[in-house]
């Protein structure tokens, strides 16, 4: 059975293993094991910490196969970005310029520098190993954490948001990333990338261009892939559209990459997921697959099954090892979703 939980310290040499089996453009997973370590130990901070109001709380969770004990994925959740840290990107506009005397009207597109996004929620550091790459283990990594948003919405800021990795080759280069290199920054994609997973962000504030950039003056290459996605990452773009998440005009200030949006109550698996009672005992085999949680923050838990449901009753029925792996006692509530 995949159980999604809270990160714990014993969760570390995992945790490493994937953020090296990521790649190039994973941002939130750098190759640092003092970062990853500070990492774990802030998600256990914020799952024990009691919220009025999202501030800088990181949820970090990872899917363990309950068989061999063995930490197969990660998925991630952050309150309410730019809190502490400077959150980056960039706006794309347009000019008009026109003249009635030449008779000539021009439109131009603009990338403008900003922190928009100051205070939203993010959905982010999803990885799912490639042994257990199948079925439905990615969509449930994924969209588990709409179950988490759901049940405990005041932790997080009214609009989420992803971050989609942008066009990058096999070694890490950017295209997009290629002229602000040349122009500005003066180091390459994957050092700019790392010191921006490590939270070492002031030196884009200080080099990053200040002025509003044309699109039409940037090179080729770097126009085409404005907005674009990484082959790998359309999967994920495409479960996000079918939540309801939209791109709205923002790009990565370093890859392009789009950043898609939706307010909380709006994802269309908040709205569908809801609480039901628990019941344990035997249970014949359902028609449907169902992700259920607990409603706990710190013991949080999270499988995925075929369920019986009783709608007259508004109660589940699930086996005693399922009842034991989402850690719950017969009467207590659960959230569900369709798979």
């Amino acid at each position: 059975m995949l159980i999604i939980r809270p990160i714990r310290a014993t969760d570390f040499s995992a945790l490493l293993q994937i953020a090296h089996e990521s790649g190039h453009g994973f941002t939130s997973l750098p190759v640092n094991e003092d970062l990853l370590r500070r990492k774990i130990a802030r998600a256990e901070a914020s799952v024990n910490k009691q919220v009025e109001k999202p501030f800088d709380e990181g949820y970090l969770m990872v899917m363990e196969d309950s068989t061999t004990g063995e930490v197969v994925g990660t998925c991630g959740i952050e309150a309410a970005v730019g809190m502490e840290d400077a959150f980056y990107h960039y706006r794309i506009g347009t000019e008009v310029y026109h003249s009635e005397q030449i008779d000539v009207r021009n439109e131009v597109e603009t990338l403008t520098l900003c922190h928009d996004y100051t205070g939203a929620a993010e959905l982010c550091t999803l990885f799912l190993r490639e042994g257990h790459r199948q079925g439905n283990n990615g969509r449930f990594l994924s969209r588990s954490r709409f179950l988490f948003l759901a049940e405990h919405p005041q932790r997080f800021g009214e609009t989420v948001i992803a971050e989609m990795r942008g066009v990058c080759d096999d070694e890490g280069h950017s295209p997009f990333y290629g002229w602000l290199q040349a122009h500005f920054l003066g180091i390459d994609f994957v050092y700019a990338d790392y010191l921006s997973g490590l939270g070492q962000k002031a030196f884009m504030g200080e080099m990053m261009p200040r002025n509003p950039i044309y699109v039409p003056l940037l090179p080729q290459e770097a126009q085409e892939v404005i907005g674009e996605v990484h082959a790998n990452t359309r999967p994920a773009l495409r479960l996000l559209h079918a939540e309801g998440f939209r791109h709205r005009g923002y790009v990565d200030i370093f890859d392009g990459g789009p950043t898609v949006e939706c307010n909380l109550s709006d994802i269309r698996s908040v709205q569908s997921s809801r609480r039901l009672t628990a019941v344990i005992g035997d249970k014949q085999r359902a028609a449907e697959v169902y992700m259920i949680a607990n409603t706990s923050v710190s013991g949080y838990r999270a499988i995925m099954t075929e369920i019986q449901i009783d709608e007259q009753q508004q109660t589940l029925t699930l086996s005693p090892q399922e009842a034991q792996a989402l850690m719950i006692s017969a009467g207590d509530p659960v959230r569900i979703l369709a798979i």
